[in-house]
Parts: structure tokens; C-alpha cells; sequence
């Protein structure tokens, strides 16, 4: 295996579970001493410098390599859920910022398929109307939302860390999501209780929204074993 990655970002919860999963298969199938570490971050930006004081990130080493994973909502009818993404940009505001080319170029290559480099748009909170992802598409050039890459992207970048960005399509433009923006509390966490009672009030919602998250998880996993199984 090339150890052409050495940490792996990715928010806690079932984001991180998948891609634990994909790597533990690897790992008990190689033996390797190469397989990168898996650091669980929080939903959303507002946390992005607490990953310095956690002792898994900065423990006898610094990162080099890092790549970051996860779920993303399509902006473009192009990307429906499912589809495996490689960001070449993030854009927050007015401002853009590339990911690095050449560890792009070489997870492009080990998973050796046509994965789609696309133009990220971070956003402060969960997109969840259709009408509203066809108008942020229009203002700017994104065709996936995500709520950590440009901040994340932007501190590790800011401490002469390589980083790439690959994530899954969980949503996208044929249907409205429930509005979990309230269940998401200051820390960054998903909570239980909020979360069931806004998919209570959209059932039909809910069930689309639950529906594409197990797909794209799955998908998440698989290509977490495609990429590090060589």
C-alpha cells in the first residue's frame, strides 16, 4: 500500500463509522503498517482548531497528507446520490481556495475510475430546499455544499499540510430534506431528540433523507476499501 495519506478527517458519527469500517476491512485483510489515521471531527466549521489539541492528530507526528471525507448535498442535477466526488476547490463568501493537485491527482488515480473534481460551496448550515440549492448554485461556482471543507481546508493549509477532499453525494436537487439545523448544537453535534422530532414533522422528508444517507454511507465505505486496498 502507498502511505500516500496519513490522516484522515471526517465528521463523527456515522460519516466517521463508514469510513472506520472501510479502513478496519483493510486493515485486518493487510496487516499494514500504513493505514492512516482516522481523527472525527464536529459538524460545521466552528470547531476547526480544536484539531491541534487532539492528541491523535499531533501524537509523535505531524501530517503531511491529509484527506478529507465524507457527505456532501448536490447543487447540480449532474450529481445524484451516491456519486463519489474529488473537490478541486472550496468556496466560502467571495473567497476560493485549491486543494492540493498532486494528492488529488494520485487518489484520482488509485481509485481508478471517472470520479467526477468538482467546485465545493461551504456552507454555515444544512441546505435542505431544493429552491434553495438551485439559487446558491446560480450565484456561485459549486456544484456540491458541504459545512466543513473551506475551513478545514483552509487551517491545515495554513500549517503547510497537503490536503484533498473526497466525499459522497447524500442529497440532491429532486427532493426537499428535513430541517435539522436546530438539532445541531453549539459543539457541532448532532442531537437525538431534536433530530427525531423535526423528522417527525416531515415524514416524507425523513424517509428520503434517511433513505440516502445508508446508500451513500455505503458508498462511503466502499470506496474507502478501494482506495487504501493497493
Amino acid at each position: 500500500m502507498n502511505n500516500f495519506i496519513d490522516s484522515i478527517l471526517v465528521v463523527q458519527g456515522a460519516e466517521y463509522r463508514a469510513v472506520q469500517q472501510g479502513i478496519k476491512k483493510i486493515n485486518i485483510a493487510t496487516k499494514s503498517a500504513n493505514i492512516p489515521k482516522i481523527i472525527p471531527i464536529t459538524i460545521g466549521e466552528k470547531n476547526r482548531d480544536k484539531i491541534w489539541g487532539n492528541k491523535q492528530f499531533f501524537d509523535n507526528y505531524k501530517p503531511q497528507k491529509v484527506l478529507i471525507m465524507g457527505l456532501c448535498g448536490s447543487l447540480s442535477r449532474q450529481y445524484s446520490i451516491g456519486d463519489i466526488v474529488l473537490y478541486q476547490a472550496c468556496i466560502k463568501d467571495n473567497l476560493s481556495l485549491a486543494t492540493d493537485e498532486a494528492l488529488t491527482e494520485t487518489i484520482k488515480h488509485q481509485l481508478n475510475s471517472n470520479i467526477s473534481l468538482v467546485a465545493a460551496l461551504t456552507s454555515d448550515r444544512i441546505i435542505n430546499s431544493t429552491k434553495e440549492k438551485e439559487s446558491l448554485a446560480k450565484i456561485y461556482p459549486a456544484t456540491v455544499v458541504d459545512m466543513e471543507g473551506f475551513a478545514y481546508l483552509q487551517t491545515l493549509q495554513s500549517q503547510g499540510i497537503s490536503v484533498a477532499i473526497l466525499r459522497v453525494v447524500s442529497d440532491d436537487l429532486h427532493w426537499d430534506l428535513p430541517d435539522l439545523n436546530h438539532a445541531i448544537n453549539q459543539n457541532g453535534e448532532l442531537q437525538t431528540i431534536p433530530m427525531i422530532r423535526s423528522m417527525l414533522r416531515q415524514p416524507r422528508a425523513a424517509i428520503r433523507l434517511i433513505t440516502g444517507s445508508l446508500q451513500s454511507l455505503q458508498v462511503l465505505k466502499q470506496v474507502t476499501e478501494r482506495l487504501f486496498a493497493n
